[in-house]
C-alpha cells in the first residue's frame, strides 16, 4: 500500500460533478474551500494484498451477523441503548425474518498501513455514505489515468444484482428512494440517486421522496407520498435510530408490527441492521471473539486495562462522522462518558505523508465489493475528510 502525488485532470471538478459527486469542494467553518474529491495523490495495492483484504472483510462480516445472533438470543439489546421492550421485539422479529427482507450494503472502516493485520474501527450497515465516489467516480478516473489497471470495486454490478435478486422480496408498487431535505452538503441526495439508479437498471420501479413530506393517511393505516400513494417500499438513507423515535416513530413501529399484512412497510435496510451500526457490536465482537487479529479490545463498561496501556477511544454508540470521538493516550487516568459509549483500545490511523488515512471496505449482500479512501489531517475521520482514488498495480 502507497501514496502516491499525482496530476489532477484538467478541468477534475466539473468531470466528477458530471458523473454524481455533487461536493468536489466544501467549506471550513471559517469558509474556506477545501477539496472533498482529492486526485492530486493516490493509493495503489499490489493484487495480493487485497486479496487478503477481502476475506477479511468476508470473516468480520459473518463474525458481525454472529454477534448479532448473539445480540438477540441473549437479550442485550438494552447495551445497545435499545431499551424500548416493543421496539426490541420488533428487531428481533426482523433478525429471525432477514432472509424474508431486502438487505443491500454496508462498509466497514479498517484501520490498515500495508503492513500487520486490518483492523476494524467500526461498521456502518445501515447509512453509510460515500458510495458514489467509491463505486463510480474513482473508476472512471482509472480508465482515465490509468487505462487497463484493475480496482477493487465492483460495486455497481453488485447493488444492480442484488436489486434485481431482491426484487421477489419487495412488494407491489415502486420502491420510494428517500432521503432528507436537511442534508445541506447533498451527501445524503447524491447517494440516494446513485442508488435509485442501480435500482432502475435491475429493473425496479422507483419514486424520490424527501422524508418530510412523507404522510401518514389514518384512514388506511399506511405510510403516503405526495400523491397520496401508499408507501410499500421504502429505502431510506435516515438512521433508524432517528426513524423509530421521531414524531411519526409510533406509526413506524406500527408498519413493522404486523408481519407482511396490510400496513406493512418494506424498509431497507431493515429493522436488524441496528445492531450492526451500533458501536456496542465492537465490545460484543470482542466478548465472542477475543484475541482475534482484526477486532481491537473493547468494552462497554469503561476503559478497563487499556487506560494505562495502549490509550483508548471513547465512541459514542451511535455518533457519526466522527463527532463525540475521544482519544485517550496511554497512561492517562481512565474516563467515564456520561453518555453511554464503546471504549476501544487506539489505534492511530496510519500516518501517509501527514495525512491520517481510512479504509472503508465495502460490502454488498454479504460479500465484499469495493473500497474507498479518506484521508483527514487529524488523528479522527470527521466531516472535513478527503476521498482519494485508489487503484491495483
Amino acid at each position: 500500500m502507497e501514496r502516491r502525488t499525482i496530476q489532477p485532470r484538467p478541468d477534475w471538478q466539473r468531470t466528477v460533478e458530471e458523473q454524481g459527486v455533487v461536493f468536489p469542494l466544501t467549506r471550513y467553518p471559517d469558509g474556506s474551500l477545501r477539496p472533498y474529491w482529492d486526485e492530486s495523490a493516490y493509493y495503489a495495492f499490489p493484487p495480493a494484498e487485497v486479496e487478503a483484504l477481502e476475506e477479511v472483510v468476508e470473516e468480520l462480516h459473518t463474525m458481525c451477523l454472529a454477534a448479532a445472533g448473539h445480540i438477540v438470543e441473549e437479550d442485550r439489546f438494552a447495551e445497545l441503548g435499545i431499551t424500548d421492550r416493543r421496539l426490541a421485539g420488533l428487531v428481533a422479529r426482523s433478525w429471525h425474518r432477514r432472509d424474508e427482507l431486502p438487505s443491500l450494503y454496508g462498509r466497514f472502516d479498517l484501520c490498515y498501513d500495508g503492513t500487520g493485520p486490518a483492523k476494524m474501527l467500526e461498521y456502518n450497515a445501515d447509512t453509510p455514505t460515500s458510495l458514489v465516489e467509491a463505486a463510480s467516480a474513482q473508476w472512471f478516473w482509472m480508465e482515465d489515468r490509468f487505462p487497463g489497471a484493475d480496482q477493487w470495486n465492483s460495486l455497481h454490478e453488485r447493488l444492480v444484482t442484488a436489486w434485481r435478486r431482491q426484487a421477489p422480496l419487495l412488494p407491489p408498487g415502486p420502491v420510494h428512494f428517500v432521503h432528507s431535505e436537511g442534508d445541506e452538503l447533498g451527501e445524503d441526495l447524491m447517494t440516494v440517486a446513485y442508488l435509485r439508479e442501480t435500482a432502475e437498471q435491475a429493473g425496479l420501479d422507483t419514486e424520490a421522496l424527501a422524508i418530510e413530506a412523507i404522510g401518514w393517511d389514518r384512514l388506511s393505516g399506511r405510510f403516503v407520498d405526495e400523491r397520496l400513494r401508499f408507501v410499500r417500499s421504502c429505502f431510506k438513507l435516515y438512521p433508524w435510530e432517528w426513524l423509530a423515535t421521531d414524531r411519526f416513530g409510533p406509526q413506524v413501529l406500527d408498519t413493522l408490527d404486523n408481519g407482511g399484512g396490510t400496513g406493512t412497510t418494506c424498509w431497507i435496510e431493515p429493522a436488524w441492521k441496528m445492531l450492526l451500526s451500533n458501536k456496542a457490536l465492537l465490545a460484543v465482537l470482542w466478548d465472542l471473539y477475543p484475541g482475534h487479529p482484526n477486532l481491537l479490545p473493547s468494552y462497554l463498561d469503561g476503559p478497563r486495562e487499556l487506560a494505562a496501556s495502549g490509550g483508548y477511544v471513547a465512541k459514542p454508540l451511535l455518533g457519526r462522522e466522527g463527532a463525540g470521538v475521544t482519544l485517550h493516550e496511554p497512561g492517562g487516568r481512565a474516563v467515564l462518558r456520561d453518555e453511554p459509549c464503546c471504549y476501544q483500545r487506539l489505534a492511530p490511523l496510519p500516518d501517509f505523508d501527514g495525512n491520517r488515512t481510512v479504509l472503508g471496505a465495502w460490502v454488498v449482500e454479504g460479500e465484499a465489493a469495493g473500497l474507498g479512501i479518506r484521508e483527514s489531517a487529524g488523528p479522527v475521520t470527521d466531516e472535513y475528510a478527503r476521498f482519494l482514488p485508489h487503484v491495483i498495480l
